[in-house]
């Protein structure tokens, strides 16, 4: 799971590192917000009413949901368990409280801070979109320090100061994981033959 502050470059990290990967996809979330320009249904995101939403909160058919900036967002229990049996690693860009969310229902998760190199290069980058008001810049920037605050919740923290190195960084998390004896399926069958 790769989480950070609105504006950090998670999304631009997680596009470039799926493409590193050939048993990796991006898990798909729910969200009850309209699609923008060039999102698709069922690609992007499950574009959702807010009562579908509630409805599937209500049947706990989500892993984690949280409300973002007015709008409804969250992971299908369904969506993870049959991808991860067909044996995908999945990436998912996710909100800090869902990231420990996640975490503490499915423990052998990998959780991955993204941060920026300092608040002020953090506030360039969200002026630089050109996409969100003062006073939406103003509730990002807030929100991220009560964020950054979770850091030691995570597994591993990765500093977004230059592009190229952060998903290098990343991708060499996500090498090392996949390296370990405990997630390699073909050692774990072995030992049942003994």
């Amino acid at each position: 799971m790769i989480s950070g502050p609105s504006g950090v470059g998670k999304s631009t990290i997680a596009d470039r590192v799926l493409r590193l990967f050939e048993n990796m996809r991006r898990s798909i979330s729910y969200t009850t917000r309209p699609p923008r320009e060039g999102e698709k249904e069922g690609e992007n995101y499950f574009f959702v009413s807010e009562g579908r939403f509630r409805g599937l909160i209500e049947d706990g058919s989500l892993i984690e949901w949280a409300e973002v900036y007015g709008n409804l967002y969250g992971t299908g229990i369904e969506y993870v368990s049959t991808n991860l049996e067909q044996g995908w690693n999945l990436l998912l860009e996710i909100d800090i409280k869902g990231g420990e969310s996640v975490k503490g229902k499915l423990p052998r998760s990998v959780l991955i801070m993204v941060v920026p190199p300092s608040l002020e290069a953090l506030e360039q980058r969200l002026r630089g979109r050109k996409t969100d008001r003062e006073g939406d810049i103003r509730r990002r920037l807030d929100n991220a320090i009560s964020e950054l605050r979770h850091w030691s919740n995570y597994d591993y923290v990765v500093i977004n100061d230059r592009l190229e190195d952060a998903v290098e960084r990343v991708r060499g998390i996500i090498r090392s994981e996949m390296a370990r004896s405990s997630r390699i399926k073909m050692i774990k069958s072995v030992d049942k033959e003994r």
